[in-house]
């Protein structure tokens, strides 16, 4: 069975940083597309970034310059290290793997971190304060 499992999560002051992992299982990692998304109750569900297979990464304009997507391909984990953090960071974020045929993870907002294509983890949550 896929499985997703995030960790990391958890409290920082504004300015702090904090490392979330992702280590998964069930499928093939290393030709998959890994991703990042986070939600806030009551907003939709947002893409923060996302790494392809040969590497290449992409960011939501709100965390260009202080947040960096990698992944390790013998560990089978995914990482969001996320620097100089604002309160607007806090929020439930999840892991999310795709398979290379369905193509690249987009913007677009989702109602809720879910859907039928990508295989998602439960979320962990991070809470910047001031």
């Amino acid at each position: 069975a896929v499985q997703l499992v995030e960790s990391g999560g958890g409290s920082a002051q504004a300015g702090g940083s904090l490392r979330l992992s992702c280590t998964a299982s069930g499928f093939t990692f290393a030709d998959s597309d890994m991703a990042w998304y986070r939600q806030v109750p009551g907003n939709e569900c947002e893409l923060v970034s996302r790494i392809s297979d040969d590497g290449s990464q992409v960011y939501a304009d709100s965390v260009k310059g202080r947040f960096t997507i990698s992944r390790d391909k013998i560990l089978n984990t995914a990482y969001l290290q996320m620097d100089n953090l604002k309160e607007e960071d806090t929020a439930e974020y999840y892991c999310v793997a795709r398979s290379t045929k369905f193509g690249a993870f987009g913007f677009s907002r989702l109602r809720f971190c879910e859907d039928e294509i990508n295989y998602w983890g439960k979320g962990t949550q991070v809470t910047v304060s001031s």
